[in-house]
């Protein structure tokens, strides 16, 4: 697959160093605001060519997919500048700033027969089945808890509505995830805390995601502090706990008088990311539009959770419209 990258930010430079190594990645061209930037982010991993236009990479003729790293309040934007030139593209999470956003690029790939998917990268990792085998061992699963915290004082991306800031878009969206791989997305109704920063958006909060037959998952976020950011699933057998649900490490399994059963390791990755981009890469390939991971009604599901959730908060991006 040949690939492209929009916007050369720290998160660029975190998955391209892994996925650069990929044999079926052909890393072919990158594009900045400013070309200098473009030229060094392509010397440092090898891409052919370098932009210092985000309109010259769309038009790039070898280019098949393009991967998008802007800020949150510019992924609709860029992803449908490179649907409407062509390209398929895998965007960084969140997808879009809200559902109707997300909407408008499902419906423009599927009528472009263009591939499209977002980047959360825990949805494509081997992690995520080796956690549903081990609720086997469970019995029947009732609760589950999830956190995920991590100091962010002085990041702009996060504190300003204008980037599609807030600690849900960036961090909580995991929990989110991390639920409704586990447990399902159907959810009978979200209860929710919030403490909101001093620019108005989510700072902390604390979420209660209750289903239709009784189970509970109770996920917990913040931009304020360090979490341990433990994944438990509760069951009437015992319990497991899965260590970072940003990048599982391991899977713990007890029985209900605390007894460990077993812990088994996540087997060995180049940094996590690969996961997405091959799979991307085998859908290209396969003539396929959507992600088996990620597809994109799930990814409209999060997006509409996210809406309810803010719009029960009182937090509106600039010039959005919620619902």
């Amino acid at each position: 697959m040949k690939l492209g990258v929009l916007g050369t930010g720290s998160i660029a430079h975190t998955v391209i160093s892994g996925v650069c190594r990929l044999e079926e990645i052909q890393c072919t061209a990158v594009a900045a605001r400013d070309l200098e930037r473009a030229r060094s982010f392509a010397g440092e991993f090898g891409f052919r060519r370098a932009y210092g236009s985000y309109l010259e990479l769309v038009e790039d003729p070898e280019v098949e997919l393009i991967y998008i790293t802007t800020p949150h309040a510019l992924h609709f934007e860029h992803m449908m500048l490179c649907l409407d030139h062509g390209k398929s593209v895998l965007c960084e999470k969140p997808f879009t700033l809200n559902a109707a956003q997300a909407r408008l690029v499902a419906e423009k790939a599927r009528q472009k027969g263009l591939y499209a998917a977002e980047a959360i990268w825990t949805r494509y990792m081997p992690s995520r089945q080796m956690i549903n085998r081990a609720m086997e061992d469970i019995g029947r699963a009732w609760t589950l808890s999830a956190n995920l915290s991590y100091p962010m004082p002085n990041k702009k991306r996060i504190h300003d509505p204008a980037l599609g800031g807030g600690a849900l878009l960036d961090i909580g969206i995991y929990g989110l995830n991390f639920a409704m791989m586990h447990f399902g997305p159907d959810f009978a109704r979200v209860d929710s805390s919030v403490l909101l920063t001093e620019t108005g958006v989510d700072g902390t909060a604390s979420l209660t995601c209750v289903y239709p037959d009784g189970r509970m998952a109770v996920l917990h976020h913040s931009v304020f502090c360090r979490s341990d950011r433990k994944g438990i699933i509760h069951g009437d057998k015992g319990y497991l706990v899965v260590e970072n649900i940003n990048n599982p490490q391991s899977i713990a399994v007890y029985d209900k008088d605390d007894h460990l059963l077993y812990s088994r390791e996540v087997p060995a990755q180049i940094n996590g990311y690969e996961y997405e981009f091959l799979e991307a890469a085998a859908c290209l390939k396969d003539g396929k539009q959507e992600s088996v991971s990620m597809p994109l009604e799930e990814t409209i599901h999060v997006m509409e959770v996210m809406d309810a959730l803010r719009k029960t908060w009182g937090l509106r991006y600039p010039g959005e419209e919620l619902l």
